[in-house]
């Protein structure tokens, strides 16, 4: 699925061709899911820097963690909502309204996620998640012996922290570059 309009408002044409692998990751992407993201087609002007994206967003988002791919998710909203990048809500407010079976819980998500019904852990995960995004530097032990009270390892406390400065970042490029999100998630999951 190529598009005929880039991704983003920077004139950073897909490499072409792409090489086999990645053109396979997008073959693979297509069939699992109708499309391939444009975040990954921005990026392709430069497989260098696709693949850098691609490693540290699997490794983030999809590895092996004390946090389950839902909760991943709701960070990744939850930060993207505070930060206002039309992205990333609308790719990853799709991804909760599937992981979760609640299109509800994914709008919470998106508008204030202090309205939804969260558990002790989930809440604390997102408060700290939120306090990282608007005022990182006051950041203590209080807040991160908060989460352990909530149940999170230390380990977790990484990953958690991990996921918010990852879309702390993606944020900010999609918001600087004009990325516009897939049609397709518009409708999804709801």
């Amino acid at each position: 699925m190529t598009k005929s309009k880039s991704p983003t408002a920077l004139d950073l044409p897909m490499a072409n061709p792409l090489p086999e692998a990645t053109q396979r990751y997008f073959d693979i992407c297509t069939e699992k899911l109708g499309m391939i993201p444009n975040v990954l087609q921005a990026n392709a002007f430069d497989i260098d820097k696709l693949n850098a994206f691609t490693t540290f967003y699997n490794d983030v988002m999809l590895a092996a963690s004390g946090l389950s791919k839902l909760e991943r998710e709701m960070i990744a909203v939850v930060v993207s909502s505070i930060n206002k990048c039309f992205y990333c809500l609308v790719a990853h407010g799709a991804a909760v309204r599937q992981l979760s079976g609640d299109p509800i819980l994914g709008e919470m998500l998106v508008m204030n996620y202090r309205v939804a019904d969260l558990d002790t852990r989930q809440r604390a995960m997102l408060d700290f998640a939120a306090k990282m995004t608007t005022a990182s530097v006051t950041i203590e032990e209080a807040d991160r012996q908060t989460l352990r009270d909530a149940g999170f390892a230390d380990r977790d406390i990484w990953d958690i922290a991990n996921v918010a400065g990852f879309f702390n970042m993606t944020n900010r490029v999609a918001s600087a570059t004009a990325m516009v999100p897939n049609e397709e998630y518009h409708a999804q999951f709801r």
